[in-house]
């Protein structure tokens, strides 16, 4: 009885802790983004688009913030970003007209 309090106790502390990392719902992960304004990350909208966490986490992305610096040539060049936002999976990065989707003033 004591080993599965233990054990129970564990996977209690682990789903909390997992989702103080995470993005909770409602919420947003802001990144400078310089003179295009800074880039606002919802988790939750792509969620809701079907996509899961661990398809980027750490495939494309490390899990935790400010590990990498990403620069939008690196994005145009089908880098982080840029892996899914093309212009055939989703919307594509480098159009001009797409700016704003991602960098808010």
């Amino acid at each position: 009885m004591k080993v599965l309090t233990v054990l129970l106790t564990l996977a209690i502390a682990f789903v909390f802790i997992g989702s103080a990392i995470a993005v909770p719902p409602g919420k947003t992960v802001e990144y400078p983004g310089g003179d295009a304004g800074k880039i606002v990350f919802d988790g939750k909208f792509h969620a809701d688009k079907g996509l899961k966490c661990i398809e980027c986490h750490t495939k494309i992305f490390p899990m935790k913030k400010g590990q990498i610096t990403m620069k939008m040539a690196e994005i145009n060049e089908g880098k982080y970003c840029g892996v899914c936002h093309n212009g055939t999976k989703s919307f594509k990065a480098s159009e001009k007209d797409n700016c704003a989707i991602c960098h808010k003033k």
